[in-house]
Parts: C-alpha cells; sequence; structure tokens
C-alpha cells in the first residue's frame, strides 16, 4: 500500500503540531498533496482510468476548499504551508 500508518504519521509529524495531528488544516493539506501527487502519477500512467481521474479531481476540489479556509483565517499559516509543499510558483 503506498500510504500507510507510518507514513501518515510522518506526514502529520512535519506539517502538523504532533504525530496524531489529524484534524488542522495544515496537516489535511499535506496529506491531500502527498495523495493527489500518487494519484497524478498513477493517471499518467493509466490515462483512461476514470474513477481515478474523478477521485483526483474530488481530492484538489477538497484541498483547495482547506487552502482557501486557511487563507480566510490565518494568511501567514497559509503562506507557510503553500512555501513548505511548494504550490504555488
Amino acid at each position: 500500500m503506498y500510504l500507510d500508518s507510518e507514513k501518515k504519521k510522518e506526514i502529520f509529524g512535519k506539517y502538523g503540531t504532533s504525530n496524531s495531528d489529524t484534524g488542522s488544516p495544515e496537516s489535511q493539506v499535506a496529506l491531500f498533496s502527498y495523495r493527489i501527487a500518487h494519484l497524478t502519477e498513477h493517471m499518467r500512467a493509466n490515462r483512461k482510468d476514470h474513477t481515478t481521474e474523478r477521485s483526483l479531481v474530488k481530492l484538489v476540489g477538497k484541498r483547495r476548499a482547506l487552502l482557501n479556509y486557511l487563507k480566510r483565517k490565518d494568511i501567514e499559516r497559509y503562506r507557510a504551508i503553500v512555501k513548505a509543499l511548494g504550490l504555488r510558483k
């Protein structure tokens, strides 16, 4: 499996406040970004997989909604997570 519990703890520890911090927007955005990268690689190899394509689009929408929330609530945290993940060019 590409995303086991150890990998999740690593992501939550790096971008959240602790290894078990699954609720903060930063940790959720980081997890979504990891999953988006994995699905993007899958889509490059399997162009006709429409189910995965739909899942990818929904995941990008969820990440965008969380980023919009974070931007409204605390612009500094938004800028920090965008810089850490390299989402904007």
